[in-house]
């Protein structure tokens, strides 16, 4: 077989979601609001002031920033319209929070429609290239981060 024709086969067919758009709907839906409501007492409630919510473990245990140490913070930050206050307290958030952001309108569109599109091999080696190359992003932050001041959550 050919590089050619193995790239245009294909990884997973093209389904049809037969529920009705209103049951198709319920679960990004609730995740909306479930976020939502999150954000809504993160902006009430400061993480900043001890005793609200409880250590990050890895910083507990061992003294260092995880990759997510400070997200809390930068979130709350954000709810507040202070940007550079999340870049401080984590830098990775400001790129999550947009990919999430678009995550979550694809899988909107796709539970209003109720087709998945079919995923060719290609497509789907990129997908998991794609998944190692952040994962190791991810993790080389977390090392780096505990290095370079700047990049520390700033608790």
């Amino acid at each position: 077989m050919s590089t050619e024709v193995a790239e245009r086969e294909v990884a997973m067919a093209e389904r049809v979601d037969t529920r009705s758009r209103g049951r198709r709907l319920v679960a990004p839906l609730l995740t909306a609001g479930i976020t939502v409501g999150a954000l809504g007492y993160l902006f009430a409630v400061n993480p900043n002031e001890p005793g609200h919510y409880p250590l990050c473990p890895t910083k507990a245990l061992f003294g260092i920033d995880c990759p997510g140490c400070g997200c809390m913070r930068g979130l709350y930050s954000l709810t507040h319209g202070d940007i550079a206050g999340a870049a401080d307290h984590n830098l990775l958030l400001l790129l999550f929070v947009p990919f999430a952001i678009v995550l979550w309108l694809r899988w909107m569109m796709r539970a209003w429609r109720g087709v998945t599109p079919a995923v060719s091999m290609r497509s789907f080696r990129m997908r998991n290239r794609a998944m190692i190359i952040v994962l190791i992003a991810i993790l080389a932050f977390g090392v780096v981060r505990n290095f370079v001041p700047y990049l520390g959550s700033g608790a």
